[in-house]
Formats: structure tokens, sequence, C-alpha cells
């Protein structure tokens, strides 16, 4: 059966660039690789049309031979050279199906490894999230080594390539079709190896220590922020940069107040005769200063006022939330003789007018009852 045409088999005319081969090829490859068509021997045998195609008119020799004599070119021994050939096209293809990026580029010394990122929990007090402070911590992270500055090998000494990888930290290995990347089991992915490590840090470029920083923690900051200091992580391995430290704040449960958003609410006690009669009371703010509040005659359990721009300060804004101060009447206890009559001597001159809630309510039980009586 004689064979199909290399230019017919590619979906390219003779003229095509090198450039359109290889985009052909990549996209039918893709289309019939037989890891996208598991079980379908069609694909696999176009696949291999596919790579055998490739392999001629990617090379410009054999192509001009191809084109000259066509497959009788590569009869008789010419051949069209074996999967290994396409070994650094096909990597490409394995990063198509695997991801972008894997394995590519080199490690090792010019590829220092970046440290890890670091969470640090900070509870704050309510005061410290209104008004902002700056806090010092202390932290145990790695830092680079003082001794070998980081480089992870003895006073005197340095590093040498790593044989295995070239430096790159990585070795290439074909399977099939593919050309498979995978960490230097030399030098675990370094791409350098250390004779003569540092006794201070036994090669590791890095130390653990406990640092102290200073937090700035802005006014208006709410529980869950996240404050990042860039630099202060963990210390790269043999040099390479420090990660990041990330300051996660928690704000303490306040004896006071309870906040929503920029917002603060206050329970405020206040006497029997202070709700039937009106008055002002104090009320504590934030800031550490008093705000007044008067207080309505006949005022009743869960009133609550408004202080405006009284509340928590609103992150990087000039802005201030309101405080609201809600009432709760207490009911005396304890009650002297005196007081009891007093009280006994008020109950009996009530009257509808001076508890309108009560008098309202026992209305509506009442005509709901009657109701209920009518029907049986």
């Amino acid at each position: 059966m004689s064979k199909r045409d290399y230019y017919e088999i590619l979906g390219v005319s003779r003229t095509v660039t090198e450039v359109e081969l290889k985009g052909s090829f990549r996209k039918l490859a893709m289309q019939h690789h037989p890891d996208k068509n598991p079980g379908d021997k069609q694909a696999e045998i176009k696949f291999k049309e596919l790579n055998e195609a490739y392999q001629v008119l990617s090379d410009g020799q054999k192509r001009a031979a191809y084109d000259r004599y066509g497959h009788q070119a590569f009869e008789n021994g010419g051949g069209a050279g074996g999967p290994a050939d396409m070994s650094d096209f096909m990597s490409d293809i394995f990063e198509s199906f695997f991801g972008e990026g894997r394995g590519r580029g080199p490690r090792g010394a010019n590829a220092r490894e970046r440290g890890a990122d670091l969470r640090y929990n900070l509870e704050i007090g309510l005061e410290d999230a209104y008004a902002g402070k700056n806090e010092t911590i202390r932290v145990p992270t790695s830092m680079a080594c003082e001794v070998c500055s980081g480089t992870g090998a003895k006073a005197g000494s340095k590093s040498r390539q790593c044989p295995t990888c070239g430096g790159h930290g990585r070795v290439r290995a074909s399977q099939g079709f593919f050309s498979v990347e995978r960490t230097c089991p030399t030098c675990n992915g370094r791409g350098e190896i250390i004779d003569d490590p540092c006794t201070g840090c036994q090669g590791a470029g890095r130390v653990t220590r406990e640092r102290t920083l200073s937090v700035n923690i802005p006014a208006g900051v709410e529980d869950g922020t996240r404050i990042r200091l860039a630099g202060e992580g963990e210390a790269g391995l043999r040099g390479g940069p420090a990660g990041d430290l990330y300051i996660f704040l928690s704000i303490k449960p306040h004896a006071i107040f309870q906040r929503d958003g920029a917002d603060l609410f206050c329970r405020v006690p206040i006497g029997l005769t202070s709700a039937a009669l009106g008055g002002e009371i104090e009320v504590p703010t934030l800031n550490g200063e008093k705000a007044r509040v008067k207080i309505p005659e006949g005022t009743q359990t869960g009133k609550q006022f408004r202080l405006k721009a009284k509340g928590m300060s609103v992150l990087r804004s000039r802005e201030m939330g309101d405080l609201y101060i809600q009432v709760l009447v207490e009911t005396p206890q304890k009650l002297t003789a005196r007081q009891r009559e007093l009280l006994m001597e008020f109950e009996r001159e009530s009257s509808g007018a001076t508890h309108p809630e009560t008098a309202g309510f026992f209305g509506r039980v009442k005509d709901f009852l009657g109701g209920l009586g009518g029907a049986a």
C-alpha cells in the first residue's frame, strides 16, 4: 500500500513555511493524540503518520530530498528518523496537554529558590482598631546565614555546577513519544553541589532565628484584615529571595461595645423613674470621652438613640461610623416598705393613658378571646 503524501497528511501546501508547518502539526497531533483517544486504533495510526511526516518536512535537507524524490528518498535505509529526533518538540506538546511552563527553563544557580510565605496571627483590642497603632511582634523565621552570607558554602569555598543536570536542576528522560522533565536526583533541583558546606547552616544557607518586627496597624481595620510585610518571610535557600510575612488580625470582644462594620452599639440600663420622667444620661465613646444622651419622658426598653460620627474609624478614610445607644429600662429590686407603698399607690392611680402598650395589648387579647367564644 502506497504512503500518503506528507503534505496532505499535515494538511498544508508545498509552499508552507516552517512556522505554519509546526502550527499545523501541533494542532493535528493534539487532536489525534492517543491519550485523548484511548482505545482508538485509527487515531493512533493517524498520530504516527503525523509524526513521521513532520520529522521529514521539519528538516530542511529531508524536505528537499522528499520534494525531489518523494518517499523513495527514504527507502533502502534512508529512514525518516525515530521518535528520539522529536524529543524537544514532543516536550512542547507534552506541555500543551499538561500545562504551560512545566519543566521550562533552568533552575539551579541562576534561579534561586524563593523562601516560603509566613503567617502571624495578631489579636488587638477594639480601641487599637479604632485609633490604629504600631505593634511590635517577635516572629521565629529562617534568615540568611551570617557565616556564609546565604551561599551555604564554607568560607573560602564555593559550590560547583551539578554534573548530572548541568546546573538546570532538572533532567530530561524520553518516555515513548514524550520527553519528560523531572527534578535532578543528584542536586535535588538546586543545580549546584556544595562539597564543603557551611558549619553554621549545614549548607542550607539559612538559619532559624526570632526576629523583632514593627507592624503598622491603620485605624479602622476589621476582624480578619490581612497586612502584608514584603520580604519579611522565610529566607530563600542559598541566597534566594525571601518570602512575605502576612499578619492576620483578630479583634478581641469588647466589654461595652459591639461592632457592626463602622457602627458601634451599646446597651445602657436606665432606672424606671428616668425612663418615666425623662432626663439625660452620660455614655462612653471609644475615644475615651463621654457623650450626653437626652432621654424623653416615657422612654421604653429597646429605644435606640443615634450619636452621629461617634462610631468606628473607616479604613483609609476620614469618615466615621455612628454610635447607637439602646436603653434597657431596669426594674427595681429589693424594695423598701415605703417604696413598695408608693408603687402600689401609683398602680391604683394608673390608667390606660399611663400604660398605653399594656392597655392596647390586653384589649387585643379580649377581642381575640371574645371572637373565639362567639365562634363556639
